[in-house]
């Protein structure tokens, strides 16, 4: 008997824990593609994540994911990787530097440098939707501030995302107003320590979900058929967002699968 109850409690309780915040009105995020780090080619004059990619995209009017992390002056700038050495063939970090250090960096050897969060706003002008994802693994998430206080005097139509549900729930807390997605996936990396490992269990089953409270969810297309994501979607229905949709052929095969779609690698038909 104490068996079944202990059970049955154990249920109830993942049942909430998976279960995201009341429904928003998100419609205007709807009826567009996403590009990822804007329209880019890094073989190209366009890099990710430069302003000349962030205009293509409004030129074609995609809505725009972008990635933001704050430098050593807590200046929120547009960058992807934690460390500089993929796109600027430098081994340190983004927050190793101050602005004025990293703007004297270029993208893949382009003309481009890395635009600040405030320089790519006002290229979008609020002329497409944007998907803002902040980058921190970290449990401190002081840098918040400054990206909001950016974010704050934008007057076009933006959410913010993250894989770190601490990010989630200090927007829920202090700019509650703001639609805010849990990213998430199947990740496969088993070689971390037990906290890390029982993190990223606790991440993938959607299991912050009655922490963070996320209005949607960013999930990687590729692991659309893991229990907890689709008994998410079978039970509250939340808003869901495909990532990173690299073929037409991929977007037309997950097209019903997702309410919003990130795309990358190819110009969607």
């Amino acid at each position: 008997m104490y068996i079944i109850i202990f059970l049955v409690l154990l249920v109830f309780f993942y049942l909430l824990s998976i279960k995201p915040n009341k429904k928003r009105n998100v419609d205007v995020f709807l009826n567009h593609l996403y590009s990822h780090r804007g329209v880019h080619d890094n073989m190209d004059r366009n890099p990710e994540n430069s302003l000349l990619s962030f205009r293509m995209a409004v030129d074609k009017e995609y809505g725009i994911e972008l990635d933001v992390q704050v430098t050593k002056d807590n200046i929120p700038v547009v960058f992807h990787d934690r460390t500089l050495s993929r796109v600027c063939y430098l081994k340190n970090c983004v927050n190793d530097f101050i602005l004025q250090e990293l703007k004297n960096l270029r993208l893949f050897k382009t003309e481009e440098s890395i635009p600040t969060l405030k320089e790519v706003l006002d290229v979008v002008d609020g002329k497409v939707p944007l998907i803002v994802e902040i980058k921190n693994e970290s449990t401190d998430i002081s840098e918040l501030k400054y990206i909001a206080e950016v974010l704050d005097n934008y007057k076009g139509i933006y959410s913010i995302e993250s894989f770190n549900p601490l990010v989630l729930m200090w927007y829920k807390k202090n700019r509650p107003h703001v639609i805010r997605g849990q990213l998430s996936s199947c990740f496969k990396k088993k070689d971390h320590s037990f906290a890390r490992r029982a993190r990223d269990f606790l991440l993938e089953n959607l299991m912050t979900n009655f922490l963070a409270k996320p209005d949607f969810i960013a999930f990687n297309y590729k692991h659309k058929d893991m229990f907890s994501y689709k008994l998410c979607k079978r039970l509250y229905d939340p808003l869901t967002v495909a990532y990173t949709i690299k073929s037409q052929r991929q977007l037309d095969l997950n097209k019903n699968d997702f309410h919003l779609f990130i795309f990358d690698s190819f110009i969607p038909k």
